[in-house]
């Protein structure tokens, strides 16, 4: 068959691929359908379970999880990241969460953000920078994950390159599950273009089926969950 001939043929079988998409669709909906009728007919956890469930599926994921309140949280981390000896933290200063910890950080406790082009500190980056800071648009409860949408100022360097993660998320933002997370948020609007979510420090079992951390990500997290004073009902 020459060049042509077969492209013609691969051509040719997109122009019928179209055929069946009613059908498919009409599948789809169906299988769409039978999801939701599962998932709407459960008995949601009310905020307080769903706190615990995070903090429990955290823990199991060898994340260390301190609970707090709002107003708690800042000098909390400020004082163990001195006790930790942490010297250089990357993250995003203008964030109001940022602000907030700018305040109450160690004078020495460098701080490193993305106000400069990569190319300018890249080594810094990945040999001079200590823990790198987030915060979480979301969690899901069942299984202890952390949403996180990058930015331009928070990039997914901020959580994968440092050794350490610090990760702030708020009681307010947890959902039950993935499926509801999906449904709350409308990610069927439009996803991002990274959507980075987070169960833990890294760890793989690649070698000699030895579970080792920090060989793809960072080695340790640290998650402060904010169990706000109105019952976890208001975000800033």
């Amino acid at each position: 068959m020459t060049q042509a001939s077969s492209r013609e043929s691969i051509l040719q079988k997109l122009r019928t691929s179209g055929d069946d998409i009613p059908l498919q669709a009409k599948i789809v909906a169906t299988v769409d359908e039978q999801i939701d009728r599962y998932f709407l007919q459960r008995d949601l956890p009310e905020r307080q379970k769903m706190v615990d469930m995070m903090a429990s599926a955290l823990s199991v994921a060898q994340a260390k999880v301190i609970r707090c309140q709002s107003h708690q949280w800042p000098g909390l981390m400020a004082d163990m990241i001195a006790a930790a000896g942490i010297n250089s933290l990357l993250m995003n200063p203008d964030s109001p969460e940022g602000q907030l910890l700018n305040q109450v950080l160690p004078t020495k406790v460098r701080r490193f953000d993305y106000a400069q082009q990569i190319d300018a500190w890249k080594s810094e980056l990945f040999d001079a920078v200590d823990a790198g800071f987030t915060v979480a648009r979301s969690g899901i409860a069942s299984t202890g994950t952390l949403i996180i949408v990058p930015d331009e100022k928070t990039p997914r360097t901020v959580s994968l390159v440092p050794p350490l993660h610090i990760a702030l998320v708020y009681a307010s933002t947890l959902h039950p599950d993935l499926y509801t997370a999906v449904k709350a948020e409308r990610w069927q609007d439009g996803m991002p273009s990274n959507l980075v979510m987070v169960s833990g420090p890294s760890k793989t079992s690649d070698i000699q089926q030895t579970l080792a951390y920090g060989a793809h990500g960072p080695r340790w997290m640290w998650v402060f969950l904010i169990e706000d004073e109105s019952n976890g009902d208001t975000q800033p």
